[in-house]
């Protein structure tokens, strides 16, 4: 009979692939552990399992299956209340408070087991709120604090429990080592993105510091969420929340939210820098800092001017240093008596020989105009951006001594006033 059983088995492995066996052979073997676990909680049907076996057996379930469970733990979990309180009732001697904490803790599992029953069946529209009522009422551990020695050995063996202090302690620390790693770690981070963006050909300064800060925020954010969910505190119901307070909040902060799409905006395009000289949104200075709601100019005066990023983005931008050279626009006037081609030759030799002058482009010097009272010379040098001031204020100086020296005056605004008499017939 072997003999034909090996035969026969034999026959169909040839003929059917090796991979279809294996698969076979693995589902021969789950189905059979899946029978020994259905055995073993059929013969034990008060083993609790553990919070993510309890989801998983939980995620297909609908929300009748889910009332009907809710149902099951909250009779497991009245049972075990029930055990409690015939116990304290009971003569308490030693034995009977050990016996009591170990009840109390059983109870406390059950109970977790049953909130997390409760929070899949709320995620798919159920309505728990007499099941927590219940179970909050229920929880905790009860003091007699009219016997010292039970309230004692019921907060020692609650320390001491794995389910209790013990597991507190192991989630207090992972919550405490998971903030400090978040931390580093958006350090860390922020400061190779810092590094990258800096090697980046035309990365801004303002980019590469919203990069680094949001880089580190985020981290820490995600970290703050993830070391929340490790003490046990179902993370849902507060993104819940945070989701639909959003649309609320957008409408309330619609000036800020303009200010943060200005900010991207600004970038993106990146119109100045840090350290550009500006005039942006009615203010004129050196750009000290940016954030996504609003930019910080410095005044000439040094005054800190904090501007929304909207008001800057909807006007116009003028960038004094968004170029390595600039050209400086000078004016000078002499009088109709002096000499034309003098004050001619004094302007080109001064700012040809000043050594912060350019000499490509040339410069332009050319009488300009006629005017009421003076004769005007314009003077178009150009210098590098950080040498404008310098070149500006030393090239006026030089013409104002050169003039004196050559008796070329500057004329002062004048009318004249022609009197006529009438004689009286």
């Amino acid at each position: 009979m072997f003999q034909r059983l090996f035969l026969l088995l034999s026959q169909f492995s040839s003929k059917v692939p090796r991979g279809h066996l294996v698969m076979l052979f693995c589902s021969v073997l789950c189905l059979a552990n899946t029978a020994k676990c259905a055995e073993a909680e059929q013969a034990n049907p008060d083993v609790i399992p553990t919070r993510e076996e309890l989801r998983l057996q939980l995620r297909p379930l609908t929300d009748e299956e889910l009332k009907k469970q809710a149902d099951a733990w909250q009779v497991r979990v009245q049972k075990k209340v029930t055990e409690v309180s015939q116990l304290q009732l009971e003569k308490k001697t030693g034995s009977a408070n050990k016996e009591i904490a170990g009840l109390q803790e059983e109870q406390d599992e059950l109970l977790n087991r049953f909130r997390v029953v409760l929070d899949e069946w709320e995620q798919k529209g159920g309505d728990p709120k007499k099941y927590r009522a219940y179970a909050s009422a229920v929880s905790g551990l009860e003091f007699d604090f009219y016997n010292l020695q039970a309230t004692f050995m019921v907060l020692k063996n609650w320390v001491m429990s794995p389910q209790g202090g013990l597991r507190w302690v192991g989630r207090l620390l992972m919550f405490g080592s998971i903030l400090f790693a978040s931390w580093m770690f958006s350090r860390a981070l922020s400061r190779i993105c810092g590094e990258a963006l800096s090697r980046v050909e035309g990365a801004s300064s303002l980019l590469r510091t919203f990069l680094v800060n949001f880089v580190r925020q985020a981290i820490l954010v995600l970290g703050f969420v993830v070391s929340i969910s490790a003490l046990g505190i179902n993370t849902s119901p507060i993104l819940a929340l945070i989701g639909g307070a959003a649309f609320v909040i957008g409408l309330a902060l619609q000036g800020t939210l303009s200010n943060f799409a200005q900010g991207l905006l600004i970038l993106a395009y990146r119109p100045f820098d840090v350290g550009d000289v500006i005039d942006a949104g009615g203010v004129s200075g050196i750009v000290d800092s940016m954030n996504m709601l609003s930019t910080t100019i410095r005044t000439f005066d040094n005054k800190k001017m904090i501007v929304p990023n909207g008001k800057i983005g909807g006007d116009t931008i003028t960038n004094a240093t968004a170029s390595s050279t600039r050209r400086i626009d000078m004016t000078f006037g002499i009088s109709y008596d002096d000499d034309v081609a003098k004050a001619q030759s004094i302007l080109e030799r001064i700012i040809n020989e000043h050594p912060l002058v350019m000499k490509d482009p040339v410069p332009l010097i050319k009488m300009n105009e006629l005017g009421e009272s003076a004769i005007n010379f314009i003077a178009r040098p150009w210098a590098k951006t950080e040498d404008y001031w310098t070149v500006f204020w030393e090239v006026t100086a030089a013409v104002k001594q050169e003039f004196d020296s050559a008796n070329i005056s500057f004329p002062y605004p004048q009318q004249d006033v022609h009197l006529y008499q009438i004689k009286e017939t």
